[in-house]
């Protein structure tokens, strides 16, 4: 990881937060990308820092083209180039049964799933293709495979982007870019406090 530059997007907590810093203390320069929180963002930058790493955060919603051309833009101004992207970007969900659920609702969360990674994959890909090399990596969920009672929307999305790293794999592997999933089971962060203890 020495001196590559990754964007971790959702990573002002939770998975996304530790990954940066994980993906600091080996080396890499990391973009911090946050929705909302600005001052969680700087914490997790700070804390890359304290320990002698290279971190920026820049606010991007991970769905829309032009916020992250632009975080894009800017890493590539700040750091040179772009090598790893780690999507990790969390989207709600209602956490309901089929029977209580609403078309709207569940596909709601399919849409903001895979919208957030094709944008944060198309932003990406022309730094990669131009150097023949990059890492693509998807945080999915093993509630992909696994059902349980009331997940059936994240499930689902999830499932979706799967497939559709197996599509992005498939194509731009022979530049040199790799596209693999993650797809972790329940973690307890801030994210998932109100899940009961039984779960």
């Amino acid at each position: 990881m020495e001196n590559k530059v990754a964007i971790v997007t959702g990573s002002s907590r939770g998975i996304g937060a530790e990954t940066a810093k994980l993906l600091a203390q080996r080396g890499a320069k990391v973009v911090i990308n946050y929705a909302r929180s600005a001052a969680a963002a700087e914490e997790v930058v700070a804390s890359i820092q304290e320990k002698g790493g290279q971190a920026i955060a820049i606010q991007a919603d991970a769905r829309n083209m032009e916020q992250m051309s632009q975080l894009v833009e800017e890493t590539v101004k700040v750091y040179g180039t772009v090598d790893i992207l780690v999507h990790n970007a969390g989207m709600s969900f209602p956490k309901k049964s089929f029977e209580d659920m609403q078309w709207e609702e569940f596909i709601q969360k399919t849409n903001d799933e895979l919208q957030a990674a094709f944008v944060s994959t198309k932003a990406v890909l022309p730094h990669m293709k131009k150097q023949q090399y990059g890492k693509l990596v998807y945080v999915s969920s093993g509630l992909s495979n696994h059902p349980a009672p009331a997940f059936i929307a994240h499930g689902t999305s999830k499932g979706g982007l799967n497939s559709f790293v197996k599509y992005i794999a498939q194509e731009v592997g022979k530049q040199g870019i790799t596209a693999n999933v993650v797809s972790p089971g329940l973690v307890e962060t801030d994210a998932t406090a109100d899940l009961p203890k039984e779960f």
